[in-house]
């Protein structure tokens, strides 16, 4: 299947300008690594000093070619670039790698970077780099590397896209347990992007999983396309994201502005799409070694055995922590456990199945183990034992991982307890069999965390998206274009009529409004300043609660028209039992609007009990993402108080991720602080909307 990136990573031909007989030199070391991948194109090299390189042709210029050639590689100094990139577009070429960092101690403006930049743009030149390590296209037997490496196989089934050179050699170059298809070292990414590299690794057939190494997406709109295509084709991706930061350091004019923070908005996406993030690169490469397995995995949660009672705690305190599911054993699972164990141990899961020895023993381990994994709670299952002398495994493990996969057609590892090396020729191998041999407790129960979140994330239904009057989101459209100021009477009004509970309010200017609009109403009152321009009427004394009479409504006026101008809503008070939450939208710089939901009222931000979702939603996939909330318990009725209607706000919550993305060019943020969720409903008591100016 051919793809827009062919001419750059399935290149019939290659010129490498800068080819060197020096050994260790990069254009020295990209030949000899294009010869190792038994590159099957035309290979050429380039340099005046040279006859041949490592055997290969060499010719004094690009010019002088018995043959034009479809992709260059530059292996020359940054003085060296823009001439030899400027003779390369005159010989037509169709793409080019740089790895260069394109940085002069003396430049002039524009600088070498992006004079570079507008060449291959105006050429429709196709450049991986600058400033990165290459690619491996092993599929292709393309290895564009100009630094030195293992031997790989000739094509695995994961790829690995990696914006850190170093990310991409510290998991390609050290561990033959995963085999590649493809790798690349993303660089400055000029011309052609991480999102370009994630969508031709996600169109290879062989692929069965995509690392990434990822510091920051350059196109959000194309990273979400790709994301949609992995989940189409059922692809898991998993991802390091660095750059955890605090909350944004823009000034947000809302509470759901201030709480939406870079990094949480990436989680919310990688959520959306079901994107596995790990934490480091040991956490990465264990994960794709479990992915890239090749038995399905079933229902349940992680068993484990092992030979150590100290280490099968450790293991269980470790997968709270790290929020992975521990297998419940069925009665029957426990029965046949009994019926093999020694006096003593207990038949649980994780199971010490330490036995005095005999002739028997590690036919009892094996039977153990098999009995785990034919629990109907079992969705894969480890051997957690340490390795022998010197990093060596025994051989008796490998009977125990394949009696149980066998007998349960599960997904098996053998995890040591710490790590080991990732070259032994027994891990090697028993890994490429199907049996993963993984380093390191943790890094396990991440990975297997994945695989799990990955079964439930494919297992979602179909989003059930709440319908919003098409008519009335043209009309509000329109408004929200032609007024400057959007005040809280606005801003509740538009949220109740595209199907968001807002408490009903009505504006008065003078006392004779005041007292005509409170005869329509039942004491207790509200009263809210309105005066233009002021967003959080809490911080200046500016909401009135509990006015009980005429008398203190007119009292309350009178101060607030003094302070504050004569503007003021009035509205009914709540006096149901209730928790206050917080429900809106911010803007990201990135990736647009995300709904911020959470525990609210005046310490929302001091409380920061919010999670970030990516729109549009419904209401179920709000219940099971808002479940995490840390004061969720709040809603459940504590200390005799009555039970609250989570569901009422979740289907809020969906409704107004409709609106976000149906109003994404007007909206910059919105904030309903606070939504009361009481028994039988919710109502938002206070809402604000910023608009684009």
């Amino acid at each position: 299947m051919s793809h827009k990136l062919d001419a750059l990573l399935r290149p019939r031909s290659i010129a490498v300008v800068g080819a060197s007989r020096r050994q260790g030199a990069v254009g020295n070391v990209l030949i000899q690594n294009l010869l190792n991948g038994q590159y099957p194109g035309k290979l050429y090299a380039v340099n005046p000093a040279y006859e041949e390189v490592e055997g290969v042709p060499c010719s004094a210029s690009l010019a002088e070619l018995p043959a034009k050639v479809e992709h260059v590689i530059f292996a020359v100094s940054d003085e060296r670039i823009e001439q030899a990139f400027a003779e390369a577009i005159e010989q037509g070429i169709k793409a080019a790698t740089v790895y260069s960092s394109l940085v002069l101690a003396e430049d002039t403006n524009p600088c070498l970077r992006e004079r570079i930049h507008k060449m291959a743009e105006q050429a429709g030149i196709l450049l991986c780099g600058a400033n990165g390590m290459g690619f491996y296209n092993f599929t292709e037997s393309i290895w564009a590397c100009g630094f030195d490496t293992r031997m790989h196989q000739q094509s695995g089934n994961v790829s690995l896209i990696s914006q850190s050179g170093s990310g991409m050699s510290a998991i390609l170059d050290v561990d033959a347990r995963i085999n590649f298809n493809f790798a690349v070292s993303t660089g400055q990414e000029l011309i052609v992007t991480a999102e370009d590299y994630l969508d031709f690794a996600l169109e290879q057939e062989e692929t069965r999983v995509v690392g990434f190494f990822m510091e920051t997406s350059r196109h959000p709109e194309k990273f979400i396309s790709v994301l949609e295509k992995a989940r189409r084709k059922r692809i898991p991706l998993v991802i390091v994201k660095v750059g955890r930061t605090e909350l944004s350091s823009r000034l947000a004019e809302s509470h759901s502005g201030a709480i939406a923070g870079s990094d949480a908005v990436y989680d919310a996406i990688f959520d959306y799409y079901g994107v596995q993030r790990v934490d480091d690169l040991e956490e990465l490469a264990t994960t794709l070694i479990m992915f890239a397995q090749p038995h399905a995995i079933a229902e349940g949660g992680v068993v484990a055995i092992h030979d150590s009672g100290g280490e099968r705690q450790l293991l269980v305190d470790l997968a709270e922590k790290l929020q992975t599911p521990l297998s419940e054993l069925s009665p029957g699972t426990v029965e046949r456990l009994e019926s093999l164990l020694d006096p003593g141990l207990p038949a649980v899961n994780p199971l010490d199945a330490w036995s005095v020895g005999g002739p028997d023993y590690h036919q009892v381990m094996s039977e153990c183990f098999i009995s785990l994994l034919r629990d109907p709670d079992a969705a894969l299952g480890a051997v957690v034992h340490a390795r022998a002398p010197a990093g060596r495994i025994y051989e008796e493990y490998g009977s125990y991982l394949r009696n149980g996969q066998q007998a349960s057609g599960k997904p098996v590892f053998l995890v040591a307890a710490r790590q080991g090396t990732g070259e032994d020729e027994k891990v090697v191998n028993w890994t490429a069999e199907g049996l993963p041999v993984i380093d390191g407790v943790s890094a396990f129960l991440v990975g297997a965390r994945s695989m799990i979140a990955y079964r439930d994330y494919l297992q979602r239904p179909a989003m059930n998206l709440t319908k919003v009057d098409s008519k009335k989101i043209r009309d509000w459209r329109a408004r929200l274009k032609s007024d400057a100021v959007f005040d809280e009477h606005q801003s509740a009004l538009m949220l109740n009529d595209l199907g968001i509970p807002m408490l009903e309010s009505q504006l008065a200017n003078n006392e004779e409004q005041v007292l005509a609009v409170a005869g329509q109403m039942q004491f207790p009152l509200v009263l809210k300043s309105a005066a233009p321009g002021l967003q959080h009427k809490t911080d200046v004394n500016g909401v009135r609660l509990n006015i009980v009479d005429e008398e203190q409504l007119l009292e309350e006026y009178r101060d607030l028209a003094d302070k504050l101008g004569n503007r003021v809503l009035l509205a009914q008070m709540q006096t149901a039992y209730g928790v206050e939450m917080i429900l809106g939208i911010a803007r990201d710089e990135q990736f647009g609007p995300i709904i911020v939901g959470g525990i609210g009222g005046i310490h929302a931000e001091m409380l920061n009990d919010t999670i970030l979702l990516h729109p549009p939603f419904d209401k179920a996939y709000a219940m099971q993402r808002l479940q995490d909330l840390k004061l969720r318990p709040l809603l459940d009725g504590l200390r005799g108080k009555p039970a609250l209607d989570f569901d009422a706000y979740c289907e809020a919550a969906a409704c107004l991720s409709v609106i976000a993305v149906e109003l994404r060019e007007q909206l910059v943020e919105l904030d309903i602080n606070p939504l009361l969720v009481m028994e039988n409903n919710c109502v938002g008591l206070d809402a604000l909307v910023g608009t684009q100016v």
